[in-house]
């Protein structure tokens, strides 16, 4: 197993419950978001009552457009287009999240052309410490959610264990790391089902992120070099900062990339990064930290010596702006730009050399 920085169990935006969209929650001061996470003691009732406010709209409108888009049929395939593209950037109404993650992702046709696949994983031989070392990390899995907590009813927690136990015997490479356990939480609370959070998860991990949760962590490293020299191109003054105080890119954003976000921004926020992840890959990981250190640039500059950076970047993710997602992503898009995934490979190429060179 490889040992990952957790995903804390606080998160939180949206109230109400876990098949209820966020924008059909009238009780803002609900202490239970639409997830089921318990929110902070200091969470800002006032700046998301502002926020879903105009969201509400929002979100109204989107469903509109997505109802149109499916013909009024939730299960309807959906293939890739500018117009799917578009949509999808400016949000996906809950009650189509799972079924849009599943198709623009790939792992629906990866599902329907392994049936019984995660059926007869979970009925197959199974390794001891494997199933060790999944049960230790259940409980720690956001205890403070209702659908996972100790005393959950209904509880999640066998749904959890179950899809990491087949995923840990079908990919043995990776097996079991920490972070997933929170990841497929997260899946689970979307797509209400093992076996697609299952596949989800396989696609996840081998096309998208692939090699991040290896026991190297390559995939992981190379990324985090990428990002150093996207900011070199993009925000010199940045780069140049950071190195004078000694400050590698893994120090603030290894939770960033390891836990896709969870954890670091609020979870409707998280949600709609999400959804261009799994159309887009994780280009898209790189224009929300491109959007994060760019938008906060000034914040980071001030901070004089390692400790103050640390703690610069932990202020840029909990500022209570980030709790309007619908504004964050159109501001992610807007000032990452130009992001050409041919600049992001070649220069994974030469990180990856430079990684392996010892440099």
């Amino acid at each position: 197993m490889t040992s990952l920085p957790k995903c804390n169990e606080k998160m939180a935006t949206a109230s109400g419950d876990a098949d209820a969209a966020p924008a059909d929650i009238a009780n803002y001061r609900s202490e239970i978001d639409a997830y089921g996470f318990r929110r902070p003691d200091d969470f800002d009732y006032e700046t998301y009552e502002e926020f879903m406010s105009r969201y509400l709209s929002v979100m109204a409108r989107r469903a509109s457009k997505w109802t149109q888009l499916m013909g009024g049929n939730h299960n309807k395939a959906i293939k890739k287009s500018r117009k799917v593209k578009r949509y999808i950037r400016k949000g996906i109404p809950s009650e189509h999240r799972g079924l849009v993650w599943m198709y623009v992702s790939g792992a629906e046709r990866a599902k329907q052309e392994n049936p019984g696949l995660y059926q007869r994983l979970l009925d197959g031989p199974k390794d001891e410490q494997l199933l060790e070392t999944i049960k230790t990390d259940l409980h720690r899995t956001f205890p403070e959610n209702i659908y996972y907590a100790n005393d959950a009813s209904p509880s999640k927690r066998s749904e959890l264990e179950n899809v990491l136990v087949a995923y840990g015997h079908h990919n043995p490479s990776v097996g079991y790391c920490q972070g997933l356990n929170f990841i497929v939480a997260i899946m689970l609370l979307v797509l209400k089902d093992e076996e697609s959070s299952f596949f989800l998860l396989d696609v996840l991990l081998a096309r998208i992120v692939p090699e991040y949760y290896t026991s190297q962590l390559t995939g992981l490293k190379v990324d985090q070099e990428v990002l150093g020299e996207l900011v070199k191109q993009k925000m010199p003054q940045i780069a140049a900062h950071m190195a004078k105080e000694s400050v590698p890119w893994s120090i603030p954003t290894t939770k960033w990339f390891i836990c896709l976000f969870l954890d670091v921004l609020p979870i409707e926020t998280v949600l709609r990064i999400w959804d261009c992840l799994f159309y887009e890959g994780s280009k898209v990981l790189f224009r929300v930290c491109i959007y994060l250190v760019k938008h906060n640039s000034e914040t980071v500059l001030k901070a004089e010596n390692f400790p103050l950076l640390v703690e610069a970047y932990k202020k840029i993710v909990q500022s209570s702006q980030n709790v309007d997602c619908h504004t964050f992503m159109q501001n992610v898009f807007l000032e990452s730009q130009p992001m050409s995934r041919a600049n992001i490979e070649k220069l994974r190429v030469v990180c990856r050399q430079r990684l392996e060179q010892g440099l």
